[in-house]
């Protein structure tokens, strides 16, 4: 979804929120050089980490090291991985052994939310059997009636009830709705790991296997810097995009538009800005329609196939 909003070709430079490397990596791939950007020694550290991980690794070796697979040698791997890592990223994972015993695909406080909600919540409203049948592959009718006669009880929404307030419980309810009926569960590596602690049938798209090799080259094509987005695009720039993930939503109204601002400084002409919005709209600030325009049927058309479907909106800009 974000390679088809920003068009990563070949040489295109793009700025892009760190994260845990995921899109990153994906917009690497695909053939743009990207600087990765993120306030958070973390999630630098984890994007390290998975970058040397990537650049050594043969590829069953790789997803057994980050707990996409089976492994009880990851802290064997990682002694082998560690010399290659900044100072900083080396001393925040061997601080963190068993976040590397246990994989580190896992190790996010998002993770660990996941496997709270899957391992004590969700068996309180469906057994194992349920789940499995919702991610087993069926068409989109069949999904519709499974979700509405079997899924969509009296205890889940209760359980979601007692976990939000009443707007954002609908606003959820409706996009899990989407995502367990429009969207096939068999095939969702997003949902699968919700719901069971792996990615299923699919893995996410910098993983594929059949873009490993492509993915390895891309390495070389990232840099990563420490700081807010428009600092490293002032730095970095001029850019063709901007993956800016949902940064804006932790802004209030004034920061936003002075960060805004400073990324379409740094914009080529024809950059495309990408981001969500979970619970707080986000979009182009007043005063800035004579350089941006809004792209709401192609930033629509792709969030209707999101398949981290717990978004509301999804927003695609592009500078003049």
């Amino acid at each position: 979804m974000l390679c088809d909003a920003l068009r990563p070709a070949t040489g295109a430079r793009i700025l892009s929120i760190a994260s845990a490397g995921d899109n990153v990596f994906a917009l690497a791939e695909a053939g743009a050089h990207v600087v990765a950007v993120d306030v958070s020694d973390a999630q630098l550290a984890m994007l390290e980490l998975k970058r040397t991980a990537i650049r050594t690794l043969d590829y069953p070796s790789l997803l057994a090291f980050l707990g996409v697979w089976p492994s009880d040698s990851r802290l064997a791997t990682y002694a082998r991985l560690a010399d290659a890592l900044p100072a900083f990223a080396r001393a925040f994972w061997d601080a963190r052994p068993q976040d590397i015993r246990d994989g580190i695909v896992h190790a996010g406080t998002l993770e660990r939310r996941f496997a709270t909600f899957r391992k004590r919540v969700v068996p309180l409203v469906h057994d194992r059997a349920t789940v499995l049948e919702l991610l087993r592959e069926k068409d989109r009718r069949a999904r519709i009636v499974f979700y509405e006669t079997r899924w969509d009880s009296w205890r889940w929404r209760v359980m979601f009830r007692l976990l939000g307030s009443r707007g954002a419980v609908r606003q959820i309810l409706r996009r899990v709705e989407y995502g367990c009926t429009e969207l096939a569960t068999h095939s969702n590596p997003y949902l699968n790991f919700i719901l069971t602690g792996e990615f299923g049938a699919t893995l996410p798209r910098y993983l594929a296997p059949g873009r490993f090799l492509s993915l390895r080259d891309a390495m070389p094509r990232i840099t990563l810097v420490r700081g807010p987005a428009d600092q490293a695009a002032g730095m970095h720039g001029p850019f063709d995009g901007f993956n800016l993930s949902c940064i804006f939503e932790y802004l209030e109204p004034l920061s936003y538009a002075a960060m805004y601002r400073n990324l379409v400084d740094a914009a080529k002409p024809g950059a495309r800005l990408a981001y969500w919005n979970l619970t707080v709209p986000r979009h182009r600030p007043e005063g800035m329609s004579d350089r941006v325009d809004v792209l709401m049927d192609e930033a629509n058309a792709l969030l209707a196939r999101d398949r981290a479907f717990i978004y509301h909106a999804f927003v695609l800009e592009q500078v003049r």
